[in-house]
């Protein structure tokens, strides 16, 4: 008989079981579950709930199924239906009814809305140190690439010319951002729920502090009906990892762009490629690609939440057993991208005369010029209007603008001088781009520098 079955005359069909069962899925919160119920037990003690010989000898029967699943040696039931009903009933298997005590004053709505709580606490954590680990190799990368120019774009068209440091350093604020979401994400997680019961909360003059203090939490839940039926911390968590897989994935496409004979901007290392079944010659940035496909399976599962939520009566209802499989394939997914999509970075090539190459092309010096002639009073409107017409004419004559000589340059404006030549460089045009958050060297290796002041606080 199911633990809860008293109330029933028989038995539930084979196929309810199956399709109400979510121990498939949720046995993986085994050990929160079980420090959950270490915790109650040992607070019902002290509180003379229950005598505390018995809850000494629950938590001590509780230490060793830990153990035994740890070893292998426990196999769940699926009718059973859940961690929780399977490791009490485990534990009433060897120590009586002695074991029937555990659920004093707790229901599974508030049980599950813990084991959510604690295992997605342990889950921010670990993506955190994954994206401190990608924020790490930006940082390096920046470092080695303070000179390498390459072309900036917008709307995919050559602009202007930044270095290979500074297009790293846009990463890693994007990143540092997501941390520091996580970290918004975890204080709202980082509240007990236990002692709410099944949405009333219980008679009981049970210690909800001291359970909260035992698991390392920083809050108890104000509402005992909010506090089974809230899954805001789930969900804001999904949203920051969908956020931080967009911006893996822009970064991918920019990866699979870069790698491309059309760009030949890097070469992604053979351990990180993959070949074609039928062309020889291929070589595919596929790590990439799959990164950025996956971006779309995170995004699902934050939109099976929003939707398995939008329309929930208060408290607990049965739906919000479909949070887990999206939270926990989510959580996988982007724990797999993050490592995988830091040693890819690592290992590609830097092809630096490609870079610099196409930075000479499209005249991504046009703003310098414009810039020079504003420098000597000319109105940044009209120096616009000036340089324009000197790129068309570039361009019908299948020019590049260091490639004309001084006299020409001077039928667009008479204040054009010798010295333009050095003052639309492209060297020129990224040093002199020293404000804060610009690409001149001095200006990145700062950034670089408060970039390892933010991971050692973080």
């Amino acid at each position: 008989m199911k633990l809860w079955g008293g109330r029933f005359s028989k038995n539930t069909d084979k196929t309810v079981d199956d399709f109400n069962s979510s121990i498939s899925f949720d046995s993986r919160m085994y050990r929160q579950d079980i420090r959950g119920s270490l915790a109650h037990a040992k607070m019902l003690g002290k509180c003379g709930v229950i005598p505390e010989e018995e809850a000494a000898l629950i938590c001590k029967t509780l230490s060793e199924i830990l153990a035994d699943i740890e070893k292998g040696r426990v196999e769940f039931e699926i009718d059973a239906e859940d961690i929780h009903m399977n490791i009490e009933k485990i534990l009433i298997s060897r120590i009586g009814d002695t074991g029937k005590k555990l659920h004093t004053g707790r229901s599974r709505n508030d049980q599950v809305a813990l084991d959510l709580r604690m295992y997605l606490k342990d889950e921010i954590k670990e993506i955190k140190s994954l994206l401190a680990a990608l924020e790490t190799a930006l940082l390096d990368i920046a470092e080695k690439n303070l000179t390498v120019i390459l072309p900036g774009y917008t709307h995919l068209q050559r602009a202007q010319p930044v270095t290979l440091a500074h297009h790293m350093m846009a990463y890693f604020q994007m990143f540092g951002r997501d941390m520091e979401r996580l970290d918004d994400c975890y204080k709202r997680t980082d509240v007990m729920p236990l002692g709410s019961g099944a949405l009333a909360g219980t008679t009981y003059p049970l210690d909800r502090q001291a359970v909260a203090d035992e698991l390392g939490f920083s809050a108890i839940t104000a509402n005992s009906l909010d506090a089974v039926s809230d899954r805001d911390f789930a969900i804001e968590l999904l949203s920051c990892l969908s956020i931080v897989m967009m911006h893996l994935s822009r970064f991918c496409e920019e990866l699979v762009l870069w790698s491309s004979l059309e760009f030949g901007f890097v070469e992604m290392d053979d351990a990180y490629s993959t070949g074609s079944s039928i062309m020889p010659q291929k070589k595919n940035p596929d790590v990439a690609e799959l990164v950025r496909g996956k971006t779309g399976r995170v995004y699902g599962s934050l939109v099976t939440l929003l939707t398995v939520m939008k329309s929930l009566p208060l408290a607990y209802n049965k739906d919000m057993q479909e949070d887990k499989e999206a939270v926990f394939d989510a959580v996988d997914t982007v724990k797999m991208c993050l490592p995988v999509f830091t040693r890819m970075l690592l290992t590609m090539k830097v092809k630096k005369e490609n870079m610099y190459r196409a930075a000479q092309g499209g005249f991504t010096n046009a703003t310098d010029i414009a810039d020079y002639l504003v420098k000597k009073g000319v109105p940044f409107r009209s120096s616009h209007e000036i340089i324009g017409r000197l790129v068309l004419f570039c361009i019908q004559n299948g020019k590049s603008i260091e490639e004309l000589g001084l006299q020409e340059l001077k039928s667009f404006s008479p204040l054009i001088e010798e010295d333009i030549y050095e003052a639309i460089s492209l060297e020129r045009c990224v040093s002199e781009r020293k404000l804060p958050g610009g690409p001149a060297v001095e200006s990145v290796m700062e950034a670089i520098r408060k970039g390892r002041i933010f991971l050692s606080r973080t």
